[in-house]
C-alpha cells in the first residue's frame, strides 16, 4: 500500500477554494479510534501546507466521532517504548491544535470517548450534534484518563470532569453545552451546515489578526489576571499597528467592508 493510500484509510482531507480544510477521521470499523498510525496522519494533516489556509474542520466517519487510544496498541506485547510513543505522539497533536495560527473546528456526531473527547477538548470550537455524547471510560478498563484529563480539565468546570473521570459515565451534548466542552449544539442534519457557517465566518476576517488572537488567547489564559492585561494591552498596540488592523478601522469610519491584506505587515 502506497503512504498516501495508508492516509486515506485513516482519514480523507479536501479543502474548498476559501481556504478551508476537512479532516474526517476515516477509520470506522475501528471506531475512529486514535492508532499511534492516525495520529501521525492527522499530525501530518494538520501541518502541512497550512500557509494559506483559514480553518481547519475535524469530523469523522460511521456512528463513533472517535473512540480514543486504539487499546490493542495498549498490552505488555507492544511494550513501555511502544507506548510511550503513542502517547507522546497524541500529546504533541492536541497541542499542535492550539499552536496553529488558524482556527481549528471539531464536528461532532457520534460518541467521543477518552483521547476522542480529548480531541473534542483540544480544539478551539466545537459544534455537535444533539445525539452527540462524550465520556473519559477509561477508568473501566483499568486505565484512567490522564492525558484526557488535561484537555477536559480545562474545559469544563474540575467537579463535572472528576466525575467523567471516576465513573465513566458519558454526558449528553446539551450537557456538554452547558459545562463549557462545546461551543453549541444543533439538530443532527444540521450539523454540517452550522460548522460550515462558523469556519465561513472566520474566512470573512483578517488571517493574521485571527492569529495573533488566538495565539494571544491561549498566552494569556496561563497569567496571573495583572500579567495577562500587561500582554494583551502590548498586543493591542501591535495589532494596531498591523496594515490589517489599520484597514479594518478605516473600513469602520468609512463604512465599507474592509479588504484585507492577511501579511503580518506593519505600517507604523
Amino acid at each position: 500500500m502506497s503512504q498516501a493510500s495508508a492516509a486515506e484509510q485513516y482519514t480523507k482531507v479536501s479543502e474548498d477554494e476559501k481556504g478551508i480544510r476537512t479532516i474526517q477521521l476515516n477509520d470506522p470499523k475501528k471506531r475512529n479510534a486514535l492508532s499511534l498510525k492516525m495520529l501521525k496522519t492527522l499530525h501530518n494533516n494538520l501541518t502541512s501546507g497550512v500557509d494559506d489556509l483559514r480553518a481547519i474542520i475535524l469530523c469523522s466517519t460511521g456512528p463513533v466521532w472517535s473512540a480514543g487510544h486504539d487499546l490493542k496498541e495498549l498490552t505488555s506485547k507492544e511494550g513501555r517504548e511502544y507506548h510511550r510513543q503513542v502517547f507522546d505522539t497524541c500529546s504533541e497533536v492536541m497541542s499542535l491544535i492550539q499552536d496553529l495560527p488558524i482556527p481549528v473546528i471539531a464536528s461532532v456526531s457520534g460518541l467521543a470517548t477518552a483521547a476522542g473527547a480529548q480531541l473534542v477538548a483540544s480544539c478551539d470550537i466545537a459544534i455537535a450534534a444533539q445525539s452527540a455524547r462524550f465520556a473519559t471510560p477509561g477508568v473501566s478498563v483499568g486505565l484512567f484518563c490522564s492525558t484526557p484529563a488535561v484537555a477536559v480539565g480545562r474545559a469544563v468546570p474540575r467537579k463535572v470532569a472528576m466525575e467523567m473521570l471516576f465513573t465513566g459515565h458519558p454526558i449528553t451534548a446539551q450537557d456538554a453545552l452547558l459545562h463549557g466542552l462545546v461551543s453549541r449544539v444543533v439538530p443532527d442534519h444540521q450539523l454540517e451546515e452550522e460548522t460550515q457557517r462558523i469556519a465561513d465566518r472566520i474566512c470573512e476576517t483578517s488571517r493574521e489578526v485571527v492569529a495573533i488572537g488566538k495565539a494571544t488567547f491561549y498566552a494569556q489564559m496561563n497569567l496571573e489576571r495583572k500579567e495577562a492585561y500587561r500582554l494583551t494591552s502590548a498586543v493591542m498596540v501591535e495589532n494596531l499597528s498591523l496594515e490589517d488592523g489599520q484597514e479594518g478601522i478605516k473600513a469602520f469610519i468609512e463604512k465599507r467592508k474592509p479588504t484585507w491584506s492577511h501579511r503580518n505587515q506593519k505600517v507604523h
